[in-house]
């Protein structure tokens, strides 16, 4: 049984920071990819930002300079650093883990979501 727990978020004023933080737990060996998804409410899902395990980083045009994605492997776990917060940032974030190699299976798992709310 493999969990993906998000926490950080909340709500900020515009120009603020938020660094949200997702955790990997199980029986797990590797994961090859894990990144935010974001939606808001009557748009489609969209990838904000994804890191491998070996470093290699990608980010949505819109965040680009502003977000910063990182990785500890030991620990699973991802992180999202994001400042200069803008009210379009508004959103519910995903946290996403591909290719997890546990005792038992491979397979993609996704968290249930953190609120993040940019607002004066």
């Amino acid at each position: 049984q493999v969990q993906l727990v998000e926490s950080g978020g909340g709500l900020v004023q515009p120009g603020g920071s938020l660094r949200l933080s997702c955790a990997a737990s199980g029986s797990i060996f590797s994961i090859y990819a894990m990144g935010w998804y974001r939606q808001a409410p009557g748009k489609q899902r969209e990838l904000v930002a994804a890191i491998t395990s070996g470093g290699s980083t990608n980010y949505a045009d819109s965040v680009k300079g502003r977000f910063t994605i990182s990785r500890d492997n030991a620990k699973n776990t991802v992180y999202l650093q994001m400042n200069s917060l803008k009210p379009e940032d508004t959103a519910v974030y995903y946290c996403n883990a591909d290719g997890v190699v546990t005792t038992t299976e491979l397979y993609d798992y996704w968290g249930q979501g953190t609120q993040v709310t940019v607002s004066s």
